[in-house]
């Protein structure tokens, strides 16, 4: 699903958000990426979403190399990809709704097909009361869960998720993975960033540790009891 051959990506000034980075994403594998703040989580999750491109090395999606999409491209690409975003990326002026519909809009998906599957997810993510109200009437907690459904909401063969639980309560945090969960388990290829020692510890999928942009762990799941909250904590 996912190869990253000896990916750079160099900021304005010359600032890297990685280093060298190598790896490959089996289809169908859940895997966590950790590290501080800074570290290129998010940088390596942009990559893969065509919203930046590598200063250097090949990253290729789907058997698409990415250097080599042309801008009409890109939008088909990013159809097959659901993303959170940090910031949620929500839509001011559509309703709750209409923010989760936009994804099977595009895909062409009938009225009626859209209807069932954005009150089916809704539901399920405790937002059926919201279903008329604009993100500015919402709590951080109910945006980030918009932002979610509309990722999922089209059941797309890659996640990408980028802190996904970082305003939630434990409890809810729980509820959100076990739905991304979910979605692993119907075949979707998952990464989800985070830096929250208490989801490594409880869902043990394949884990990577970022350092300064660099790839310093690459950890199977029975490969680190014990040693995830000092791997948090030593990037961080």
């Amino acid at each position: 699903m996912i190869q990253m051959y000896h990916v750079d990506m160099r900021y304005a000034g010359g600032a890297f958000g990685l280093r060298d980075v190598s790896l490959h994403v089996e289809r169908g594998e859940f895997v966590f990426l950790t590290g501080a703040s800074g570290a290129g989580k998010t940088s390596l999750l942009r990559l893969l979403f065509a919203a930046e491109a590598p200063s250097a090395g090949q990253v290729l999606v789907s058997g698409r190399n990415l250097s080599r999409l042309s801008s009409s491209q890109v939008p088909q690409l990013r159809r097959e990809i659901g993303v959170i975003f940090q910031d949620f990326k929500l839509l001011g002026e559509r309703t709750v709704f209409e923010n989760v519909a936009v994804t099977l809009e595009i895909a062409g998906a009938s009225r009626r097909e859209i209807r069932a599957r954005v009150w089916s997810i809704l539901k399920r993510l405790g937002l059926g009361h919201r279903l008329d109200h604009r993100p500015r009437a919402l709590s951080g907690g109910e945006q980030q869960r918009v932002a979610i459904a509309r990722a999922l909401v089209n059941d797309p063969p890659l996640v990408l998720a980028d802190e996904p639980t970082g305003n939630l309560d434990p409890d809810l945090a729980r509820d959100i993975m076990d739905i991304i969960a979910d979605a692993h388990a119907r075949g979707t290829t998952v990464i989800v960033a985070t830096h929250d020692p208490t989801l490594l510890e409880r869902y043990r999928h394949r884990l990577l540790v970022l350092e300064g942009g660099a790839l310093v762990q690459d950890n199977a799941p029975d490969s680190y009891p014990g040693s995830v909250r000092r791997a948090v904590s030593t990037s961080a």
